[in-house]
């Protein structure tokens, strides 16, 4: 009957599969397959279900950004002016460097990641964005976690 505390209705296997296509998206069937223990057209039909129950959203690639020309990687906080959050909203949508951002609860309203070449274009976008709305900034050392599953079993 699958594993007791699985989050929705997720067996051992369908576990195996989800963390070996986290570990690499581009996996080969025959590899997904031998990794859940399944034969590969029993590996496709649980991809399939996986895909129309919306527990994989889409397949992915992790790109170093500073393989590609952003040395700097900075954590932003917005707090939009009065009457300003639909606009700084579609300012941060609308600037590429933001690479991920949240709208929050609390005293901010957005969290976003930004990839830049230099402190200068990182003025030159936050610049866009202070006319707008008060920001805080703080650069990125590192990442000691980067994005992951969440538990699979508990």
């Amino acid at each position: 009957m699958g594993v007791p505390n699985a989050p929705l209705g997720l067996d051992e296997i369908d576990q195996r599969m989800l963390e070996a296509l986290a570990r690499n998206a581009r996996i080969s069937l025959k590899e997904l397959a031998e990794a859940a223990g399944l034969s590969s057209p029993s590996a496709a039909e649980r991809l399939r279900r996986l895909e129309e129950r919306g527990i994989i959203s889409g397949f992915t690639v992790d790109i170093a950004p500073e393989a590609i020309g952003y040395p700097l990687q900075a954590i932003v906080r917005v707090r939009p002016l009065p009457g300003q959050l639909h606009v700084v909203e579609r300012i941060i949508q609308e600037t590429p460097e933001f690479i991920e951002c949240d709208k929050v609860t609390g005293d901010d309203c957005f969290i976003g990641r930004l990839v830049v070449r230099s402190m200068g274009e990182l003025d030159g976008i936050l610049d866009k964005i202070t006319e707008r709305a008060e920001t805080n900034t703080s650069m990125i050392k590192a990442t000691p976690v980067k994005r992951r599953l969440p538990p699979l079993s508990r």
